[in-house]
């Protein structure tokens, strides 16, 4: 029987909680312990994990261990996808691409960074848009920093089509979609318009960094 409160990486297997046959009863301590050494093995020697965002790590492992309970009391529907929001550098694309490690019998998702996804657009065209509507799961990356796409002379807001898209799949498939952005609300529906804003309520959690959170990257 696969015990999934034991993961192996490079050689040692870390122990995230106990399983009783059914369930996992996660233990938050050794999970950061995990984290920090499956950062290490991704990103290199210099990755860690900061104390200063355990609250913020504690919200997103209630998330993908889908703690119920937990996620009730952080206001989390654990249906719907992920949109971390914070200041540049403050971690957000890495604890993205951490945490899906967390839960490996979980379907995956694959993280791009919208700025490759306008500029493929540019290159091929609306087949891009297509592309990214799929029943894949997705990870949007920076979401806002991207430009205009333009193809053949026209131009098309990218992103606004994609999300819609990815609106249209989640209602009708129970299909997620992730995101990471530097910006707030009222500059997000700036950019994509109230209509795009509206079904990203629908679409996302909220999950937010301190706007004073640090730069990581310094």
């Amino acid at each position: 029987m696969i015990n999934p409160s034991k993961i192996v990486e490079g050689g040692v297997e870390f122990s995230i909680g106990k399983f009783d046959g059914k369930n996992v009863i996660y233990d938050f301590p050794k999970i950061l312990v995990y984290l920090d050494a499956k950062g290490k093995l991704l990103f290199g020697k210099h990755f860690k994990i900061y104390e200063e965002d355990h609250p913020i790590i504690l919200k997103l492992c209630n998330y993908f261990i889908k703690d119920q309970k937990n996620c009730d009391l952080n206001g989390i529907d654990p249906n719907k996808g992920l949109l971390l929001s914070g200041p540049v550098g403050c971690g957000k694309t890495s604890l993205m691409k951490l945490l899906k490690f967390l839960v490996p019998l979980q379907r995956p998702y694959m993280v791009f960074p919208t700025r490759n996804i306008v500029f493929a657009f540019n290159h091929l065209g609306y087949k891009i848009i297509e592309e990214y509507g799929n029943s894949q799961f997705f990870c949007f990356d920076d979401l806002g920093v991207e430009p205009i796409g333009r193809h053949y002379g026209k131009d098309c807001n990218v992103m606004g089509e994609i999300l819609l898209s990815r609106h249209e799949l989640f209602i009708k498939h129970h299909i997620k979609t992730h995101a990471t952005t530097n910006l707030n609300a009222q500059e997000l529906e700036d950019l994509y318009g109230n209509r795009v804003r509206s079904r990203m309520r629908q679409l996302f959690n909220l999950i937010a960094f301190d706007k004073n959170a640090n730069d990581k990257r310094i």
